[in-house]
């Protein structure tokens, strides 16, 4: 809950809260898995009170060559670069994209439409265009339509299209690590180039790789019409829907 009060990462709260620096109505949190009712519950963090911020949601066309973590031992860019100055609140990834996957990432700081969109129960589907070594044959197409075995056990089936020459459109409703690529590994090839286009009903648009832009709150509850609704009406107070770039 501290994370969600827009302050840093999870692993940044867990750290504060062990160094005594958070407490709820008048007690040291010693638990990092504490329950915190914001409505309810007193909270200051390093003796001064606690505001949760508003719920913010952006799409991001994440270029490839950037990571989805915050901070990098190596000092490989990150998307964090790429919003840096234009949102005032921590958010993060809604799942993950590596290192040389490009495309559309969400970035939130609301974990229930976050968990709405990446809980394989849900089942929302992401879309991919992917360019592989070879232009694969039919019954390679038919494999991952029925799904294939992967070292983490058997995928879903897939939704699979064919594009021009050695690329194609899949789409799945789980997010394993790397598993478009594994996938295509699996029926004798090689990923070259992978971007994901779409999430359920987001997509990517018009935008351009390393410009983002505020959700409306209408694209909001068309994505995950489960989860908590958007405080006092807007995704971001003085945001807009404009594209952005660092």
């Amino acid at each position: 809950m501290i994370s969600k009060a827009g302050l840093g990462s999870r692993t940044q709260a867990r750290s504060w809260i062990h160094a005594g620096r958070v407490k709820v109505n008048g007690k040291v949190v010693e638990n990092p898995d504490h329950w915190i009712d914001f409505d309810r519950d007193r909270v200051l963090f390093d003796d001064k009170p606690l505001q949760v911020q508003a719920r913010v949601y952006i799409l991001l066309h994440k270029p490839a060559g950037y990571i989805t973590t915050f901070k990098d031992p190596e000092k490989r860019p990150t998307v964090y670069d790429l919003i840096r100055g234009g949102i005032n609140t921590f958010l993060s990834p809604v799942g993950r994209l590596d290192l040389d996957t490009s495309g559309l990432l969400i970035m939130t700081n609301d974990t229930q439409f976050a968990e709405r969109l990446t809980n394989p129960d849900h089942k929302v589907a992401k879309t991919y265009r992917v360019e592989c070594a070879d232009i694969l044959p039919e019954s390679a197409l038919d494999q991952l339509r029925q799904g294939v075995v992967l070292n983490d056990g058997p995928t879903r089936p897939a939704v699979v299209r064919r594009l021009e020459g050695a690329w194609l459109e899949i789409r799945i409703t789980e997010g394993r690590n790397r598993q478009v690529r594994r996938m295509i590994e699996a029926v004798r090839s090689k990923v070259i180039t992978l971007e994901r286009t779409r999430i359920g009903r987001l997509e990517i648009g018009t935008l351009q790789p390393g410009e983002w832009r505020v959700l409306t709150p209408e694209e909001v509850r068309e994505a995950a019409p489960t989860s908590s609704p958007i405080r006092n009406g807007t995704s971001h107070p003085a945001a807009d829907a404009r594209p952005r770039k660092k």
